[in-house]
């Protein structure tokens, strides 16, 4: 693990995104709440802030960190046909929270998949990518 003791504690946050691809009819049918296992937007949102705070536990040597706040939004969009994924995390720390965004994304991404992927098995995960840092010595960062 990098030593992270000599860095200042400042406010840091990142915001990572991701999207579930699908047919409309999926689409629909987890927009009109029918799906079998229950509220796919809402299960999956609860899923991926659970997820943020736990990724020092899923990827090997990040400092677990005690987050001050997560949200994970979830829009669908007819266009993809499919939902727009985004997390944005931040702590008070001397180090980043990019993993734990992305984490929240990838999970939050994983449990729509896993709710409809009886209906669709064709649904796809794409674009996971860190889209703002803010915070810490290397500063603003922008996709």
């Amino acid at each position: 693990m990098v030593d992270v003791s000599d860095k200042a504690a400042t406010e840091r946050l990142a915001v990572a995104e991701g999207r579930v691809v699908m047919e409309k009819a999926t689409l629909d049918l987890i927009v009109s709440g029918n799906a079998k296992k229950g509220d796919v937007l809402g299960t999956a949102r609860i899923a991926g802030i659970m997820a943020a705070k736990r990724t020092s536990e899923l990827i090997p040597l990040c400092h677990p960190l005690a987050l001050s706040k997560v949200t994970v939004d979830i829009e669908p969009d007819a266009k993809l046909p499919g939902c727009v994924v985004r997390a944005s995390v931040k702590v008070t720390g001397p180090t980043g929270v990019e993993m734990e965004a992305l984490t929240a994304v990838s999970v939050a991404c994983l449990t729509i998949y896993d709710m409809i992927k009886a209906v669709e098995r064709g649904v796809r995960i794409e674009g996971i990518q860190l889209i703002e840092k803010l915070g810490g010595k290397s500063g603003h960062y922008r996709a």
